[in-house]
């Protein structure tokens, strides 16, 4: 039996920050950079970067705020999504990146979707698991933040701490899942331990109110979808409150040759669908990323 390639844990300087990343497989296959969301970190692919390695160059690093990234203090470096992708952008050049797939989740679209947008001629491909770019993918959990975003008051702000609890991170794994026993509960007492660190919790309500520039970059995106065309796979947790299967099945409006999958469960696919999002993906690129 052949064993998965090993996972490499590795740092690379960029400015301020030191990125922590995972990679794995031959450098000389075709590179998919993963891309994690809120609240998580590279960890929510360890189920994932083994049953893709044989095949493909995976890279997950970890955002700037969360898992074992450096978190600068925030008079020194703004959290918002424009310096998120920033901070990756000049990370793929740090490890020699020049041509790679991608794969976002959550936080993770309006990152690489920016990545696309500034350099589009080294996308070879887009997956898309619960990431969203269209107004009607999102569900009415975002209310909060909306309030937030039109009222940035210290109460409107408050008001979104719950969601940096343990029983709110929890919730965003556990909820849609008919069986929640296939939860790993390290993974959301993971997550919340590390945004329980000193000072993470006001990064995080940064990020919660810069997201309202992501979806005015929304029309931007599709724009790039709609002139580019990328082979596109979207699959998709059907019962995430946050990203609605509208928002999957609104990709083929602008990339008519999309490919969308709705699975039955919620936000964090992986976490009970890692097999099947895997097959979906070797498919995929087998057919638009051809191995040289």
């Amino acid at each position: 039996m052949t064993s998965a390639p090993p996972i490499a844990l590795r740092t690379a300087h960029v400015g301020p920050v030191t990125v922590f990343y995972r990679e794995a497989g031959d450098r000389r296959n075709p590179t998919l950079l993963l891309l994690h969301g809120f609240p998580t970190s590279s960890h929510m692919f360890r189920r994932l970067i083994p049953l893709l390695a044989d095949r493909y160059h995976i890279v997950a690093p970890d955002l700037p705020g969360f898992g074992y990234t450096s978190a600068p203090p925030r008079g020194e470096f703004a959290y918002t999504f424009d310096n998120l992708a920033q901070v990756v952008e000049r990370f793929t050049d740090a490890i020699g990146l020049t041509r790679y797939a991608i794969y976002v989740f959550d936080y993770g679209a309006p990152v690489g979707f920016r990545l696309a947008l500034a350099r589009p001629e080294r996308i070879t491909a887009i997956i898309s698991q619960n990431g969203n770019a269209y107004e009607e993918g999102l569900g009415e959990d975002w209310a909060p933040v909306r309030r937030y975003w039109q009222d940035p008051s210290q109460d409107n702000r408050d008001a979104l701490r719950p969601m940096l609890t343990l029983d709110g991170v929890k919730w965003q794994y556990v909820h849609g899942v008919p069986d929640a026993s296939q939860v790993a509960p390290e993974a959301y007492w993971l997550d919340y331990a590390q945004i329980s660190r000193p000072g993470n919790d006001e990064i995080q309500l940064d990020l919660f109110g810069d997201y309202a520039n992501n979806v005015a970059m929304y029309p931007q995106f599709q724009a790039y979808f709609a002139a580019r065309k990328p082979p596109f796979l979207a699959v998709w947790g059907r019962w995430d409150p946050f990203f609605l299967p509208p928002g999957a099945e609104a990709y083929k409006r602008d990339n008519p040759n999309a490919e969308v999958h709705l699975l039955d469960t919620g936000h964090f696919a992986l976490e009970t669908h890692a097999e099947e999002i895997a097959t979906f993906i070797r498919r995929f690129l087998e057919r638009s990323v051809p191995r040289s």
